[in-house]
């Protein structure tokens, strides 16, 4: 008979990753072949997360909350809030997510950890994305990441990797839309990669391509992370994040910080 357990602990510490900002469990920007939470096959895991990322005309307010059944699925919502300062307006998204564990575990398989993942994001505040020429206010995002942690693998640390392969339309993630005339949804490629200092501690790169549909050019994002997991019922990350030029404001760069509660 299954267990549902609360502050389900069947994994390691910190291999879950954190909260990404679409509601995913992963990197902060990336979400990774890993489901949220540390269930395992005959548990029930529910986390819930708050994040900020901050840069020099743009802060954009995340929170959400994530459940992983049985390790095999993992359910997702995110609201988003943008602020853009130069217009002192808001700009609001939600979004719901799912991600199916195919194949393998990050640890003791001996090929990566896939799993097929969709995001489904409705944005409520058109206006600006409307004036930018998005073709639509909704999109539906789909992706296939592949993870695995090398345990001692660099000079006796646990190192993790994950390649992301995502199909969108979003610009800017959705928050400015979805398409343009004449341009549809693209695979784009994101990556993430984390050394474990110690079972507490994680440093990390992220990296994620952008589809160019606006008429303003649209960077790819960077992030480097310091993720402190003191515990498996408590998550904080903290780093710094490069998002080049939004909306014709020119090099956004700027801190991110995100707390996560695993119940």
């Amino acid at each position: 008979m299954p267990v549902v357990c609360c502050a389900a602990d069947g994994k390691l510490i910190a291999t879950p990753g954190v909260s990404q900002i679409e509601g995913s469990g992963g990197g902060g920007l990336v979400p990774w072949a890993q489901l949220a939470g540390y269930a395992s096959q005959d548990e029930v895991a529910f986390n819930v997360f708050c994040s900020r990322g901050e840069v020099d005309d743009y802060r954009l307010d995340v929170c959400g909350a994530q459940t992983n059944l049985y390790d095999r699925l993992e359910l997702s919502i995110a609201e988003q809030t943008f602020h853009i300062d130069a217009l002192d307006r808001n700009i609001r998204q939600r979004i719901f997510g799912a991600k199916l564990r195919l194949y393998g575990d990050i640890v003791y398989s001996d090929w990566p950890q896939l799993s097929l993942g969709i995001q489904h994001k409705t944005l409520h505040d058109p206006f600006v994305a409307d004036l930018l020429g998005a073709e639509d206010d909704t999109g539906t995002d789909y992706y296939l990441a592949a993870s695995k942690l090398h345990l001692g693998a660099i000079a006796g640390l646990n190192w993790l990797w994950n390649v992301t392969g995502r199909y969108t339309e979003a610009n800017q993630t959705g928050l400015l839309g979805f398409g343009a005339k004449g341009k549809g949804a693209e695979l784009v490629w994101e990556a993430s990669t984390a050394l474990l200092l110690g079972r507490h501690i994680a440093l990390g790169v992220e990296y994620r391509q952008k589809p160019d549909n606006l008429s303003l050019k649209e960077d790819d994002w960077k992030s480097l992370f310091l993720a402190w997991v003191p515990n498996k019922s408590l998550n904080i990350t903290a780093g710094w994040i490069d998002l080049g030029d939004i909306a014709g404001a020119k090099h956004q760069d700027g801190i991110y910080f995100s707390i996560m509660g695993n119940f």
